[in-house]
C-alpha cells in the first residue's frame, strides 16, 4: 500500500469534498481518502497494482476538478535548489494568495459593471435620475437589451461557476457551484425569455405584453447572485488564509542561512544545504538551523517558540539544541545531527498540518449531509416552482421562488464549521508547545472523565533530589555537615549519592577531597575526609557496620527515618569517626546526620492536578513505586486515587479496567515505558518528550515537562468543540429557516418573500460567518502556569549573597588562622569583619537580556569573597556589590566574565 498527497483545484464547499472523496473511494485498490477543503489537497491510500495516479487524477478530473501529486511538483521545485515542507507550505500559500487575487479582480470588475446595470433596471425605483432613453413603455426594448449586454460580461467574469457547477451537474456530483449556476443561469434564460414576449409585443402592438415583461426581466438578479457570491466567496478566501497563520508562523521561524566549518574555515550556507555531521557556529541573536549537540562553548537559548518555555535556558558542552530557537547569549559550535525534514521544527510543521487536514468525528454529520445535500437542494426547488404552478401563482413567481431556494442553500457553511476551527485550534495549541496529532484527538480531548498519569517523570521530576539535610552530631553545622557527606559520596556513581553531590554545589560549598573510597554494592560507602572515616547508606548497612541499633541516640535515629519514609523520601545515614587509625572505622563512630532524598514534584504538577480537579475530571496516579511513596504522594498533591506497584507491563491492564468500568481516559506518560498504556487510552499524551516528537504512541505531545500544558490542552479542546457545535448550529438553523422562507412558505399568511438578490446575499454572509466565528479561536489564552510564574519571579528576585558557605573547623582538628583557606578540605573561614567599614562598587555588564542573565549575573558576583550583597538592574544593565572588604575591581570584572557577559566598567558608588 501506498500513501501519497495530492493537490486537488477547483473545490469551493463541502459537496465538492464529498464529491472528490466519494469518486476516489470508488476506485479499485483505494482503502482510504482524506481531503481537505481549507488546504485544497488530498491524501490517498491506494494499492500500487490495483490503481495508479494517473487514474486517481483522472477520476477527479472527470468530476470537474483538477489533481496532481504533490511529490510531482518537489521534484520540479528541487531542481531549482528548493526543497521540504517548507517549499510545499510556500507553494500552497502562492496558490492561496494567487486565488485571492484573481476572486479580488473578479470581484470589482463584477461590481463595476453590476452599478450601471442596477442603475438602468432598479434606479427609477429608487427615484434617481435615470436617462430618459431607459424609461417608458416605448423604451422598454432599448433598457432591455442594454441589461442584457451589460450582464453578459459578468457571467463571462464569473464562467467559473458555470463550467464547475454544470460538468459537477452532468457526471452527477452536483456542488455549490451547480446551484449558483442554475439559479443565474434560469434568470439569465428567462430576462431572453422576456425579451423575446416583448419583441412580439411590439410586433403585434400588445403594449399590455410589453409593459408586464418589461418588469420581469431578472439579468440584474443573474448578476447580482453571481456577484454577491463572489463577495463571499472573496471574503471567505482571505478568513481562510488567516486559519493557518500559526503554521505559518512556525514555518518563518526557520533560518534562512547557516554558517558552517568547511575547511577550517567558518562559510555562510543556505540552511537546507546543512549536513548530518557539519560543525555549525553560532553567535549572540542567531537563530539554530538544524538540530544537534554542542561540541564547545555555551549560550543562552530562547526555546519559547518550540516549546513555550519563557525563560532562555543554559547550554553547553554535550547538551542538545533544537532547530529554529535563538541564542541570546555566548557562542558555541554544534555538531548537525537532524537536517531537513528530520529537524524538529519540521516535524512540528507536519505535524500540525496533518492534524488540520484531518476529520473530527463530530465533522462526519455535516459530510453525510453535505454529500446530498445539493441534489435536495435541486429537487426542493424544482418543487417549490411545480407547487406554486398547481397553486395558481403565476409562471414569474414561481420561477422567482425556485431560483431563491437554490442560491439561499449554503453547504459552504456546513463544510466550513469543522475544519476551520480545526485548523485554527492545532494552530493554537502548537503555539503553546502542544502538539495535537489529529483533529479526532483534539476532539476527544474535550470529552475525557479520568486522567491517568504516571508519577515518575510526570508528577515528579524524574530525578532524585535532596530534599531534608538533618544535622544529628553538634560537631557539625548544616552546611559543613552537608560538604562533608558530598565529599565522601563524591566517588560514588549511585544516583542518590549524585543527588547529594549536586546539592552541595547548589549550595556553593566547597566540597573536600575524598581518598580510599570504598562502594558496597547497592548497599553504602566508606570514604576518609579530613582524616576521618566516614560511612554513609542504608540502614542494614550501618547496622552491619557499626550496630546502630545499639547507640544510645538510635531512637531518634530510628523516628526521623520513619518520618521521613512515611513522606516517600529516601533516608541516607552518614557517620563519622574520631579519626582514621582504625581500619573498620568503628572506633568513636557518631551518627552525623541524616539526608533524606526523594523524587520531587515538579513545581507544575500541583496546580495542574488542582485544575483537573475543577474541571471535573477524576485524578489517578499510576506508579510502580510502593505504596507507601504513592501514598506520600497522594496526600501531598491531592489525588483522588493512586495504583502503586505496577509493572510497566501492567499498566495497559489497569488502564483497560478502568475503561470497562464506562470511564473515557486520558493517560499522560514519558511516551516510552508507558507506551502500551498510551496506546490503550483513549487518548495517549507523552510530556516533556522535546526532540522525540514522533512518538507513535502517543496522541498529543507536549513539548515541554510541565503537566499544567495536559490543563491548557483540555481547554483548548473544550473550546474548539464549542465553536464548532455553535458553527453547526447556525449553519443548519441557516439552512432548515431559509429555504422554507425562500421557497415562499410565509408569503400565503405574511406576504413575505425573498428575492433571489437577498438570496444570495443571505447566502454569502452565512459562510463569512462560520468562518469568522471559527477565527475567534485565535484569541484563546492559555491560563498561566503557577509554576512557571513563580519561576520567573524567582530568577528575576533571587538575591542569594552567600553561595561561598563557611565550613568552620572542628574542635578536634584546629585549622588554621581564619583568614586562611583551608586547602585540605576545601572550606573556607572568612575573617570577623563586621567591625571593618562596607563599601559600595557599581559594575556596568553588558549581554543581559533577561531574567535569568540577571540571576546568572547576580550569582557569580555573590561567590566572589568579600562581596556581601548585590543588586543586579537589568534596565539600567548594572551590578551593584556591597563589599565587607577591600575586593580589586579586576576580580569583580572577573567573575562577570566568567559568567559569559561583558563587564564594561567598575566604579564607586
Amino acid at each position: 500500500m501506498k500513501t501519497e498527497k495530492y493537490n486537488v483545484t477547483g473545490m469551493t464547499c463541502a459537496a465538492c469534498q464529498a464529491n472528490v472523496t466519494r469518486c476516489v473511494s470508488k476506485l479499485s485498490g483505494v482503502s482510504e481518502v482524506n481531503v481537505s477543503l481549507l488546504s485544497n489537497n488530498m491524501t490517498v491510500t491506494y494499492d500500487e497494482n490495483a490503481v495508479t495516479e494517473g487514474d486517481i487524477c483522472q477520476a477527479v478530473s472527470r468530476i470537474g476538478y483538477g489533481a496532481s501529486p504533490v511529490e510531482q511538483d518537489h521534484a520540479q521545485k528541487d531542481a531549482k535548489g528548493k526543497s521540504g515542507f517548507g517549499k510545499e507550505w510556500q507553494d500552497r500559500q502562492d496558490r492561496t494568495l494567487q486565488n485571492q487575487k484573481a476572486m479580488k479582480t473578479r470581484l470589482i470588475s463584477s461590481i463595476l459593471i453590476l452599478v450601471p446595470l442596477m442603475y438602468i433596471a432598479m434606479g427609477h425605483m429608487m427615484g434617481l435620475p435615470v436617462p430618459g432613453i431607459f424609461m417608458g413603455e416605448e423604451n422598454a426594448l432599448i433598457s432591455a437589451l442594454t441589461q442584457l449586454f451589460l450582464t453578459i460580461p459578468v457571467l463571462f467574469i464569473n464562467r467559473r461557476f458555470f463550467q464547475v457547477g454544470f460538468k459537477a451537474l452532468i457526471n452527477r456530483a452536483p456542488n455549490m457551484d451547480s446551484l449558483v449556476a442554475v439559479g443565474s443561469s434560469a434568470a439569465f434564460l428567462y430576462g431572453i425569455f422576456a425579451i423575446y414576449r416583448m419583441s412580439w409585443g411590439f410586433g403585434h402592438n400588445d403594449r399590455e405584453l410589453v409593459h408586464h415583461y418589461a418588469h420581469q426581466l431578472y439579468f440584474e438578479s443573474a448578476a447580482m447572485i453571481l456577484t454577491l457570491v463572489t463577495v463571499g466567496k472573496y471574503l471567505e478566501a482571505r478568513s481562510k488564509s488567516k486559519t493557518s497563520d500559526a503554521l505559518g508562523k512556525l514555518v518563518d521561524l526557520a533560518p534562512k542561512t547557516a554558517v558552517v566549518v568547511k575547511n577550517g574555515e567558518e562559510v555562510t550556507i543556505p540552511a537546507e544545504q546543512v549536513m548530518a555531521g557539519d560543525i555549525v557556529v553560532i553567535r549572540p541573536g542567531m537563530s539554530i538551523p538544524v538540530d544537534g549537540v554542542i561540541t564547545e562553548g555555551n549560550g543562552f537559548l530562547d526555546q519559547s517558540a518550540i516549546t513555550g518555555e519563557s525563560i532562555p535556558v543554559e547550554k553547553g558542552e554535550g547538551d542538545t539544541i533544537i532547530s529554529a530557537t535563538i541564542n541570546k547569549n555566548g557562542s558555541f559550535r554544534f555538531r548537525a545531527s537532524r537536517v531537513g525534514d528530520d529537524t524538529t521544527l519540521a516535524q512540528i510543521i507536519r505535524l500540525v498540518d496533518e492534524a488540520g487536514n484531518t476529520k473530527a468525528p463530530i465533522a462526519r454529520l455535516a459530510d453525510k449531509v453535505s454529500g446530498v445535500f445539493v441534489p435536495t437542494v435541486i429537487a426542493i426547488a424544482i418543487l417549490t416552482a411545480i407547487v406554486w404552478l398547481i397553486a395558481g401563482a403565476g409562471f414569474e413567481f414561481a420561477l422567482s421562488c425556485a431560483i431563491s431556494v437554490l442560491v439561499i442553500s449554503c453547504p459552504c457553511a456546513l463544510g466550513l464549521a469543522t475544519p476551520v476551527a480545526i485548523m485554527v485550534g492545532t494552530g493554537k495549541a502548537a503555539e503553546y508547545g502542544i502538539l495535537i496529532k489529529s483533529a479526532e484527538s483534539l476532539e476527544n480531548l474535550h470529552s475525557i472523565d479520568t486522567i491517568v498519569l504516571d508519577k515518575t517523570g510526570t508528577i515528579t521530576s524524574g530525578h532524585p533530589s535532596v530534599t531534608d539535610v538533618i544535622v544529628l552530631d553538634d560537631r557539625f553545622a548544616e552546611k559543613q555537615f552537608l560538604a562533608l557527606a558530598a565529599a565522601a559520596e563524591a566517588g560514588s556513581e549511585h544516583p542518590l549519592a549524585q543527588a547529594v553531590v549536586e546539592k552541595a554545589r547548589a549550595e556553593g560549598l566547597r566540597i573536600p577531597a575524598a581518598k580510599d573510597f570504598t562502594a558496597v554494592s547497592g548497599r553504602g560507602i566508606r570514604a576518609e575526609v579530613n582524616g576521618r572515616i566516614w560511612h554513609a547508606g542504608n540502614p542494614a548497612y550501618m547496622e552491619e557496620v557499626l550496630a546502630i541499633s545499639q547507640m544510645p541516640e538510635y531512637a531518634r535515629i530510628q523516628a526521623e527515618m520513619d518520618r521521613l519514609a512515611g513522606q516517600g523520601k529516601t533516608p541516607l545515614l552518614f557517620s563519622c569517626t574520631e579519626n582514621a587509625d582504625d581500619a573498620s572505622g568503628s572506633a568513636g563512630s557518631r551518627i552525623a546526620g541524616i539526608i533524606a532524598v526523594a523524587d520531587t514534584v515538579r513545581p507544575s504538577s500541583a496546580a495542574a492536578i488542582k485544575a483537573f480537579r475543577e474541571m471535573g475530571v477524576h485524578v489517578v496516579m499510576l506508579t510502580g513505586d510502593n505504596r507507601l511513596t504513592a501514598s506520600a504522594i497522594q496526600k501531598q498533591l491531592g489525588i483522588e486515587e493512586a495504583i502503586s506497584d505496577v509493572l510497566p507491563t501492567q499498566k495497559e491492564e489497569k488502564i483497560r479496567a478502568l475503561q470497562e468500568k464506562g470511564h473515557k481516559i486520558a493517560m499522560v506518560g514519558d511516551g516510552i515505558n508507558d507506551a502500551p498504556a498510551l496506546t490503550r487510552a483513549d487518548i495517549g499524551i507523552a510530556i516533556g518528550a522535546g526532540t522525540d516528537i514522533a512518538i507513535d504512541s502517543a496522541d498529543v505531545v507536549l513539548m515541554k515537562d510541565s503537566l499544567y500544558d495536559v490543563v491548557t490542552a483540555i481547554r483548548l479542546s473544550r473550546s474548539v468543540i464549542r465553536n464548532i457545535r455553535m458553527n453547526l448550529f447556525w449553519a443548519f438553523f441557516y439552512n432548515i429557516l431559509g429555504i422554507p422562507v425562500a421557497a415562499g412558505a410565509l408569503f400565503p399568511a405574511f406576504g413575505l418573500r425573498l428575492s433571489p438578490m437577498i438570496g444570495s446575499a443571505a447566502m454569502s454572509l452565512s459562510s463569512v460567518c462560520v468562518v469568522t466565528n471559527a477565527l475567534r479561536l485565535r484569541f484563546f489564552k492559555a491560563d498561566a502556569d503557577p509554576a512557571a510564574q513563580d519561576a520567573a519571579h524567582g530568577a528575576a528576585q533571587d538575591t542569594t549573597h552567600d553561595a561561598t558557605q563557611e565550613l568552620p573547623n572542628t574542635p578536634e582538628q584546629p585549622g588554621p588562622p581564619a583568614s586562611h583557606i583551608n586547602t585540605q578540605n576545601g572550606c573556607s573561614v572568612q575573617p570577623d569583619l563586621k567591625g571593618e567599614k562596607e563599601m559600595t562598587k557599581v559594575i556596568s555588564v553588558d549581554g543581559m537580556m533577561c531574567a535569568h542573565c540577571q540571576a546568572h549575573v547576580q550569582k557569580a558576583l555573590a561567590a566572589v569573597d568579600g562581596v556581601s550583597a548585590v543588586d543586579v538592574s537589568l534596565e539600567n544593565k548594572e551590578a551593584t556589590v556591597t563589599l565587607s572588604g577591600d575586593v580589586p575591581d579586576q576580580v569583580l570584572m572577573d567573575a562577570v566574565t566568567e559568567a559569559g557577559y561583558t563587564p564594561v566598567g567598575c566604579r564607586m558608588a
